[in-house]
């Protein structure tokens, strides 16, 4: 059995994959996984689901949501990985029993290639570790602020995955193919310097340097707005590179 979360949360076995569409129990099975081998108390779970305004019989309708996700999780001669502890409840599972663990392992490698010099090797990483998305993450789970902080964690940990792949993808001169995703990633992520820079240099490198001086205008006048900012010293670096080659 395997969880995915990159995406609307579901849960894949031999037969499929199945969506949970009580939202109750995708809330519940939600902090489940981001809590794995931890004890969730009763208490956290039902703050996640209804807020500051529980049912008046807030531990029996828990029990009632445990009690129908232990059924779904249910697998022929498998133990069940929900298991009662004092005061909460804990799901068991594997690191190879979920996508954000993949998504873990393979941008870790990836680190770790481009430390050893070997960017065809962590491009190969980062674009695994991409593809694993299908979407928002938890994107069929109502937010409460457990779901919500590690959704937060969760984009950083995308978006800097983005950003390694395209300055390795940059290194391996791959520029003219990455054209058109830094741009939907600009648009994607309006204030990311980074971006900026990688789209800026993939333009300077496919010799449209005007298109890149255009990306700097754009990133200054939006930072400004935004943010009260300039554009940091690494953009303002390769604006005076583009130019200095005109």
């Amino acid at each position: 059995m395997r969880y995915e979360i990159l995406g609307p949360l579901r849960v894949v076995d031999e037969k499929g994959g199945s969506p949970l569409r009580a939202q109750k129990l995708a809330a519940v099975l939600a902090v489940l996984l981001i809590r794995s081998d931890q004890v969730v108390m009763a208490e956290q779970l039902t703050r996640e689901i209804w807020g500051e305004l529980p049912p008046r019989r807030d531990t029996a309708s828990i029990y009632v949501c445990i009690s129908r996700l232990r059924k779904f999780l249910s697998r022929p001669g498998q133990q069940n990985p929900i298991i009662t502890r004092p005061g909460g409840y804990m799901l068991r599972r594997a690191s190879s029993e979920c996508d954000f663990d993949v998504f873990q392992q393979l941008v870790a490698e990836g680190r770790k290639c481009v430390r050893c010099g070997e960017p065809a090797q962590a491009a190969l990483c980062f674009e695994q570790a991409l593809a694993l998305w299908r979407g928002p993450a938890f994107g069929n789970v109502q937010t409460g602020p457990i779901v919500a902080g590690f959704l937060k964690r969760l984009d950083e940990m995308r978006i800097e995955c983005a950003e390694m792949s395209a300055e390795a993808n940059l290194e391996l001169g791959r520029h003219r193919e990455l054209v058109g995703r830094l741009r939907s990633l600009v648009a994607e992520f309006p204030l990311r310097e980074t971006f900026y820079r990688q789209l800026m240099l993939a333009l300077y490198r496919s010799d449209q340097k005007s298109e890149a001086l255009g990306i700097y205008e754009s990133a200054r006048r939006v930072l400004d707005r935004e943010l009260g900012l300039e554009p940091g010293r690494k953009l303002r670096e390769l604006r005076h590179t583009v130019l200095a080659s005109t």
